[in-house]
C-alpha cells in the first residue's frame, strides 16, 4: 500500500479517534461532539445564517438545521428570521448556550492537550498547516472529464 493510498484511512482514523474521545467526554453534558462544533462555531461571534454556519463548520445544511432544532429546544441556541433575507434564518448562542460552551471547552481541554503533547511545537504547526492544505485542495471544485 502506497503512502497516497494510506492517507485517507489515516485521516479517517484520526478523526474517529478524536470523535470517540470527545463523545465520551461530553456525554455527561448532554451534547454530542458534532453539536460542540456547532456551538464552537457560533461562539466566535455574531449570529450566522444556517448556510454560513454549515460552510464554517463544515457540514451539510440539513445536518446543521437538525442540530439547531435540537439545541434550540435545549435553550442553547436561538434562531430568528434574517433581517434582510426573508428566506434565511440566523442562529446565535443564548446566554445558556455560552455557558454550556465554556463548560464543554474546559471538559475537552485534556483531549486537546493530549493531541498536541504527542508531537513538538513545530510538528503541531506543520500538522495544522498540512490539514488546512488538504482541506483547501479537496474543496477546490474540479469538473470531471468524460
Amino acid at each position: 500500500m502506497t503512502d497516497k493510498s494510506k492517507l485517507p484511512l489515516a485521516l479517517r482514523s484520526a478523526y474517529f479517534a478524536l470523535h470517540r474521545r470527545t463523545e465520551a467526554a461530553f456525554v455527561q453534558y448532554g451534547v454530542t461532539a458534532d453539536q460542540f462544533v456547532l456551538l464552537a462555531t457560533l461562539s466566535r461571534g455574531d449570529a450566522l445564517t444556517q448556510r454560513e454556519l454549515a460552510r464554517r463548520m463544515p457540514s451539510d445544511p440539513s445536518t446543521v438545521r437538525a442540530m439547531l432544532v435540537l439545541l434550540e429546544k435545549k435553550g442553547l441556541v436561538r434562531r430568528e428570521r434574517h433581517p434582510t433575507d426573508s428566506r434565511a434564518r440566523t442562529a446565535a448562542l443564548t446566554a445558556k448556550g455560552k455557558r454550556k460552551f465554556q463548560q464543554l471547552w474546559k471538559a475537552g481541554e485534556s483531549i486537546r492537550a493530549e493531541m498536541f503533547e504527542s508531537f513538538d511545537a513545530d510538528e503541531g504547526k506543520t500538522l495544522l498547516r498540512l490539514l488546512n492544505q488538504v482541506t483547501e485542495s479537496l474543496n477546490t471544485e474540479s469538473v470531471p472529464t468524460p
